[in-house]
């Protein structure tokens, strides 16, 4: 149970998950992420941004360009695969009961989400942890064409990957100091990215709410 624990520990540390695991397990927990029920909870944007800062210094022993199209790949696929999960099972997703890892409200926060923005949310999203979860996710159950949903996943991921790692790997290049400073980066990093994400759970359950209390039908 404590090498469990201990396991579990480190797929929530982005330099972890690079030492222990190296690029096999980077592209699978940013597989997980970006799709799976279970991936919400793991690291995404502060991974991405770690794994260009190391292999900028020099630590993270991967050319860029096979880091930046693995990791592409990787989203790609894993919303594909949230996607089908998605399609298969349907509005059951909605009434399903809540458990220590699923809560009805990310689903309810995301579809709210994609009631405004459309299949865009597949792109914004990508910036958004949880909705970068559930987003490809809610895509399939509302049977959104594959085709657009490829559209919009490609774009999505690319541009997720590309703005966070190549901003961290010529930071990396830039200023090979910066290592000694990588846990603080982090925090501040996850700092950011809980601003928006705050904001937007805020807006949507209120969106939400005005939904269900007006009785407007959700898009599907």
């Amino acid at each position: 149970m404590h090498e469990l624990l201990e396991f579990l520990k480190d797929l929530t540390n982005p330099e972890s998950i690079i030492e222990v695991g190296g690029l096999a397990l980077l592209l699978f927990v940013v597989f997980a992420e970006t799709g799976l029920l279970i991936g919400f909870f793991l690291p995404g944007d502060s991974l991405l941004f770690t794994a260009g800062l190391l292999c900028g210094i020099g630590i993270f022993d991967t050319h860029i360009v096979t880091l930046v199209t693995g990791l592409i790949l990787a989203g790609v696929a894993g919303n594909i695969v949230g996607y089908y999960f998605g399609k298969r099972a349907g509005d059951s997703l909605f009434t399903r009961d809540d458990n220590f890892i699923f809560k009805k409200r990310y689903v309810e926060i995301t579809r709210s989400f994609y009631s405004r923005h459309g299949g865009k949310t597949l792109i914004l999203g990508r910036f958004l942890p949880i909705i970068r979860t559930f987003a490809p996710i809610l895509a399939g159950v509302i049977k959104i064409g594959f085709r657009r949903f490829m559209i919009f996943n490609v774009v999505g991921s690319t541009a997720w990957v590309l703005s966070l790692t190549l901003t961290a790997y010529f930071l990396g290049r830039k200023y090979p100091g910066i290592k000694e400073n990588l846990g603080y980066i982090v925090i501040a990093l996850v700092v950011v990215t809980l601003i928006p994400i705050v904001r937007t759970y805020t807006k949507e359950r209120k969106f939400y709410n005005k939904r269900r209390e007006t009785g407007e039908q959700n898009p599907g």
